[in-house]
C-alpha cells in the first residue's frame, strides 16, 4: 500500500492554507513574502514563483519590481537568471512590455525602473501526483502609481517522460482604468525566457527553428523556437511553444548569445477587456533533440 503525502498550499495573499492528500505527490511550499516553491515527489525543488517586494532601498526596489518564474536545476542552483548580471531586468520566465500605452502616457513594464508588477494574492494553487500549479494575481503599476493591467498568471509544472521540467504558462491580462495598447519590439516585450547569467559569460546559446532558412527578424508566428546552452559542464535545451489560440502577428527574438528569447505581439485592449496568452516551456537535459521530435512536441501541445 502506498503512503499518503500531505500537500500544503499556502495562500499568502489571502492569509490562508489549504491541504489535500495524494500519493507520492508534488507539493508547494510558500516562503511567505519571498517565493512559492514547487517540490517534486522526491522533495527536490524544481520551480519557484518569485514575488518578493522590498522598497527599503533603491536597489532592492528595482530587484523586486517584477514577478517571474525560476527553474531550479538538480544541483539546487537556478537554471534561470534572477536580478543582477547582464540586463538585470531579464528574469527567468517572465512577462512584460516596454511600451504600454494607457491614459495618454507610455509605461515601461519591461525595464521596471519607475513601474512594477506587484503580486497581490494567490489564486487556486494545487498539487497532486502529476504536478503542481501556482496562480498569482498581479497588479501592473504604471508611471505615477496607477494600475494599468490586472494579471492572472498561471505556472503549471510537471515532468513528463523525457523532460526535466515542463512549465505551462497562461497569462490573462485585463485593462483597468482605461484602454491599453501593449506595444514595443521583440527585444523588449512579450513572454520570454532568460537562462542563467553563466550563459551571458560563455555565450553558448544556439537556436533551433521549425525549418531551415527561418529568419526570426522577418518570419512571424513561429509555432516554436528552441535553444541549447551550457552551464558549467552541462548542456540544456529549452523549447518555447506558442499555443495556436494566441493572437496573431508574433515576432520572435531568438538570436542573442546570452540566451534570452521569446515572442512579442502587439495587443490592444478596451477598458475592462482581456487577452489570454499561452506558452509551454520544455526544459530538457543535453543538446537539442532532432527537429522532428521538437515539432511533435508542438503538435501534442496544439492539439491538447
Amino acid at each position: 500500500m502506498k503512503l499518503l503525502t500531505r500537500v500544503t498550499v499556502c495562500l499568502a495573499g489571502a492569509g490562508l492554507a489549504s491541504a489535500t492528500w495524494a500519493a507520492e505527490a508534488y507539493k508547494i511550499v510558500n516562503h511567505d513574502g519571498q517565493y512559492a516553491e514547487i517540490q517534486a515527489p522526491d522533495g527536490e525543488p524544481v520551480f519557484r514563483y518569485m514575488y518578493a517586494r522590498d522598497t527599503s532601498t533603491k536597489e532592492k526596489t528595482f530587484d523586486t519590481a517584477k514577478v517571474f518564474g525560476h527553474v531550479v536545476a538538480p544541483d539546487g542552483e537556478t537554471l534561470t537568471k534572477g536580478p543582477g548580471g547582464r540586463f538585470p531586468h531579464h528574469r527567468g520566465i517572465f512577462v512584460g512590455w516596454n511600451k504600454l500605452h494607457h491614459g495618454g502616457r507610455s509605461h515601461d513594464l519591461w525595464h521596471v525602473r519607475n513601474t512594477a508588477q506587484l503580486h497581490r494574492q494567490f489564486g487556486d494553487n494545487s498539487a497532486d501526483a502529476n504536478g503542481a500549479t501556482i496562480v498569482g494575481r498581479i497588479a501592473w503599476i504604471g508611471v505615477g502609481g496607477q494600475p494599468v493591467i490586472d494579471e492572472s498568471r498561471t505556472y503549471a509544472v510537471s515532468q513528463p517522460a523525457g523532460t526535466y521540467l515542463q512549465v505551462d504558462l497562461t497569462t490573462v491580462l485585463t485593462a483597468v482604468g482605461g484602454d491599453v495598447e501593449l506595444n514595443g519590439d521583440p527585444e523588449h516585450a512579450g513572454v520570454q525566457f532568460r537562462p542563467s547569467q553563466a550563459v551571458a559569460e560563455n555565450k553558448s546559446a544556439q537556436y533551433i527553428f521549425p525549418a531551415d532558412g527561418i529568419d526570426p527578424k522577418r518570419d512571424r508566428d513561429l509555432p516554436w523556437v528552441a535553444e541549447s546552452f551550457q552551464i558549467g559542464d552541462r548542456w540544456w535545451t529549452v523549447q518555447q511553444l506558442s499555443h495556436p489560440d494566441n493572437p496573431p502577428g508574433a515576432r520572435w527574438s531568438a538570436y542573442r548569445d546570452y540566451g534570452r528569447f521569446g515572442p512579442f505581439t502587439v495587443v490592444k485592449l478596451a477598458d475592462g477587456e482581456s487577452v489570454t496568452l499561452q506558452y509551454r516551456f520544455r526544459i530538457l537535459t543535453g543538446q537539442a533533440p532532432a527537429r522532428r521530435s521538437l515539432a511533435d512536441a508542438h503538435t501534442a501541445y496544439a492539439g491538447g
